[in-house]
């Protein structure tokens, strides 16, 4: 880790004087986790901060600190310093014009761990080998000095735990592990986490869930898993949190070299979702073809089109 990094992007937060801190889509623990870590670091230093995510949340108020400042709008974009965090790339804020086109006095932090699509920060603080970017905040929260209290050991080991899918993909390190262990110690509510993150599905989910893997097929030629579901397959009350760890759960299949789903969107859209756990495969290079990106074992895309069941299998059209 480069500690001169950790340090210099404490100093953006405490020189700053407002702060936007965003994160990407239809987020998932990590991201959601991320920022409110963020938030309960800029409230420690006394600062003006704004939560922002293009999608309204759905975990309980309780579950996280800060969950209930999350806005999907803001009032002006006069802020500082913009934190993005776990977004991969700008285009999943939903704010790109506004911060790639934003004025030259306004700063920008980014912290990932997914691979870089395209260099827009200030200063970029990137670990593509961490489980999680909470994995990352961990390490900037040891560098800086700052005391773990419950509420950031909460936030680490949710983003660690929804990440790596309660530690089952390759992703997971000797090091996740006791970082975990470290966040159990320093008073994290692993009940509460595992409450909000993996028991909460409706028996809406669990059906779309069900469709999903009825679906299920194996291209022989290639090794490869695939299911699709289609828009009528998940109704609209049906909210993100609900099918988050569907493609790592498929992943489990045993012997194939990867998986896909395919599940139609609201806005006409396809999101791809792939995972992969053998060693020799790197999945991500197919999300890339696809104008998507990720990591070598989960990776993911989007596409115009909508599915359409064929006497041979699914097509997109």
């Amino acid at each position: 880790m480069d500690t001169q990094l950790f340090k210099k992007a404490y100093s953006l937060i405490k020189n700053a004087n407002s702060i936007l801190i965003v994160t990407h889509e239809n987020p998932d623990g990590d991201a959601v986790a991320s920022v409110c870590l963020m938030a309960e670091i800029a409230k420690q230093v006394k600062k003006t901060y704004w939560l922002y995510c293009h999608n309204s949340l759905n975990y309980q108020n309780e579950f996280l600190p800060h969950l209930d400042e999350f806005k999907n709008y803001y009032d002006n974009f006069n802020f500082d310093l913009i934190v993005t965090l776990d977004c991969g790339s700008v285009e999943r804020t939903k704010l790109e014009k506004e911060i790639t086109k934003r004025r030259a006095d306004q700063l920008v932090l980014e912290i990932d761990h997914h691979p870089r699509a395209r260099a827009y920060a200030n200063l970029e603080v990137r670990d593509s080998t961490a489980a999680a970017t909470t994995e990352i905040l961990y390490h900037f929260l040891k560098i800086n000095k700052i005391k773990i209290n419950k509420n950031l050991a909460d936030c680490v080991l949710t983003g660690i735990l929804t990440d790596t899918d309660n530690f089952l993909y390759p992703s997971t390190s000797p090091e996740t592990i006791n970082i975990a262990s470290e966040m159990l110690a320093a008073g994290a509510r692993l009940p509460q986490i595992m409450e909000n993150t993996w028991r909460n599905k409706s028996i809406g989910s669990m059906k779309a869930w069900g469709k999903a893997l009825t679906r299920l097929k194996i291209n022989p030629k290639y090794n490869f898993g695939f299911t699709v579901l289609e828009a009528e397959d998940v109704p609209p009350e049906i909210t993100e949190e609900e099918l988050e760890g569907m493609a790592g759960f498929l992943s489990n299949l045993n012997g194939v070299n990867a998986i896909m789903l395919l599940r139609e969107m609201p806005d006409g859209t396809i999101k791809g979702s792939l995972r992969a756990t053998k060693p020799n495969i790197n999945i991500a290079r197919l999300a890339a073809t696809l104008g998507g990106g990720g990591h070598a074992k989960a990776a993911g895309f989007s596409i115009n089109g909508k599915l359409e069941k064929t006497e041979n299998g699914w097509r997109i059209v």
